[in-house]
């Protein structure tokens, strides 16, 4: 099974820029899509191209901002909206998709803006979201991929130093949130596998960013540690284009 996430950074933008011939390429089972910023219909006519797939949707009440979607060659059991606390569940952020064996979770995590004003909230979302994956994995292992709006470590950002602290995505407050996803059990898949390799999934649309390869890594497959021996492989797609974010892919058995 091939599950690829991706932030399209507005879905009927994407369209217009060759996402129907990447798709192709990429060839995935199930395909977790992050920031529409489109209502649902917009979203299924959009997508209407999107042969051999059931499509979920999960919309913010905001129109043109946030939002998810999910493309499943197989059906779902059922699909879950929202973590289920209110302050969080009017900007269309997680989408949970049940399976025989596992729980595919697909999440779009709050960026703290350009002034830090939405860190503190950022880091209750965190702490709530962390609380909704571990019920779900009571009941099943768990796939959460999605952009994260992080980079947890030094090497997941090409100027570390110059933003930490200072710039959303690298505070401490966030990296304090993914040690709590990783802590929990958790585990960062391409890291895991390739401790080493510095890869982006994001580069700013400003200062030549993507020619520069001034990225970050802040889209991430996180799974339970007892899915690790399931899993084949992990790419990170960067020279795919069409968003300021490029498709990842988890190869795993299930």
């Amino acid at each position: 099974m091939r599950i690829v996430s991706w932030n399209v950074n507005g879905i009927r933008a994407t369209i217009k820029k060759d996402f129907f011939e990447s798709i192709k390429q990429l060839h995935p089972d199930i395909l977790c899509i992050q920031e529409t910023k489109a209502q649902d219909d917009e979203v299924q006519s959009a997508l209407s191209r999107a042969d051999g797939y059931e499509l979920y949707c999960n919309s913010a009440e905001k129109k043109g901002y946030s939002g998810t979607a999910l493309l499943s060659r197989k059906k779902p059991e059922k699909v879950l909206l929202d973590m289920g606390v209110a302050q969080h569940d009017n900007e269309g952020r997680i989408q949970c998709a049940e399976y025989g064996d596992f729980y595919l979770v697909n999440v779009y995590v709050p960026n703290s803006g350009q002034q830090l004003d939405r860190l503190e909230y950022r880091k209750q979302w965190d702490a709530d979201f962390l609380e909704y994956l571990k019920a779900l994995e009571k009941k099943k292992p768990i796939i959460v991929c999605g952009d994260f709006n992080v980079a947890h470590r030094a090497i997941d950002l090409k100027n570390d130093k110059a933003n930490y602290n200072k710039t959303a995505g690298y505070t401490q407050i966030e990296i304090d949130g993914m040690d709590n996803f990783v802590g929990s059990g958790l585990v960062d898949v391409f890291r895991e596998l390739h401790p080493e390799k510095v890869a982006y999934t994001y580069w700013s649309y400003r200062f030549k960013s993507r020619e520069r390869n001034v990225g970050w890594r802040i889209d991430y497959f996180l799974v339970s540690r007892r899915l690790l021996e399931k899993i084949k492989s992990i790419q990170i797609f960067s020279e795919i284009h069409g968003s300021d974010h490029c498709p990842i892919a988890l190869d795993i058995n299930l």
